[in-house]
């Protein structure tokens, strides 16, 4: 007759229970350790970033005449391209996402392609474009001009803008659109009054992801902008200069201005996600 007890047992004399308990404890013990590995990366090159530079150093950096001009330009055409590129791409979201378009796969890889080209290819497209007959007279007034700042940066945004807006309003529920329209509103109504609002965490995600992306673009504007001091120069290409003429601190000191910038926005995107859905919308537990 058979043990009981040895029928419950693997050929090696380990339980079953006890085996699978072993497996586990490796699968954690493995994922924990790539996790801090990965995060003590990522705290180092911060903390190296930081600790190149002194405090009195980046309020003197930041206090060049150069350097203002530059954050200037930064802040006005990355929110204008911004918001431009959130009004432009809202409508075309709004139809990806709640109607029916012939050769849908097609449209939404082309619309997916600047999400996904290189910086620098995506720059150089837009330069080739105004060198094209039909765009070529209006190439004096915007080409390695301000305009193709704010050009270069509202292409990067909408890239980013449109599958964070696409995928909010998939999300959504049409039926109350629907219903809004049955009761008497029209179609643009029902939109502002009921779609809008129902997926305004989506709308503020795109806002802030796209001002981080353009306050960082820094491909498409060198290429298409150029980096010229007191005229198209951003922060991004900023840096690149200082690096050119060999002050690494300098360089160093403003990328610490795009550090905090970028660290801000993550900040208030999980702030507002635990304000209006609660901890467990931002990751908490």
């Amino acid at each position: 007759m058979m043990n009981p007890g040895r029928a419950n047992r693997d050929p090696d004399g380990r339980s079953p229970a006890r085996s699978t308990s072993g497996h586990d404890r490796v699968f954690w013990t493995g994922t924990w350790l790539l996790s801090i590995a990965y995060l003590l990366m990522l705290m180092c090159l911060l903390g190296a970033l930081a600790g190149y530079t002194t405090p009195l150093r980046i309020i003197d950096v930041l206090g060049r005449r150069d350097v203002i001009a530059s954050l200037r330009l930064t802040l006005v055409s990355a929110t204008t391209a911004t918001l431009m590129a959130v009004g432009f791409m809202l409508p075309l979201a709004y139809l990806l996402a709640c109607r029916r378009i012939r050769c849908k796969l097609a449209v939404e890889s082309v619309l997916d392609l600047p999400h996904v080209m290189p910086p620098l290819v995506l720059g150089l497209s837009m330069l080739v474009l105004f060198q094209t007959r039909p765009m070529r007279w209006l190439a004096p007034h915007i080409v390695y001009q301000v305009p193709a700042v704010f050009l270069a940066q509202f292409v990067v945004a909408a890239s980013y803008a449109l599958p964070i807006l696409r995928s909010s309003l998939q999300r959504g529920d049409l039926r109350h659109e629907q219903m809004a329209m049955t009761m008497g509103c029209t179609q643009w109504t029902a939109f502002i009054r009921v779609t809008l609002p129902e997926n305004r965490d989506g709308l503020v995600q795109a806002i802030a992801m796209a001002w981080a992306r353009c306050v960082g673009t820094f491909g498409p504007v060198l290429v298409f902008a150029g980096a010229t001091r007191n005229k198209t120069e951003v922060l991004s290409t900023t840096i690149y200069l200082e690096l050119g003429v060999g002050d690494l601190e300098a360089a160093v000191a403003v990328s610490l201005v795009l550090v905090v910038a970028a660290a801000s926005v993550l900040w208030g995107l999980r702030w507002w996600a635990w304000r209006h859905q609660g901890p467990l919308a931002s990751g908490g537990r």
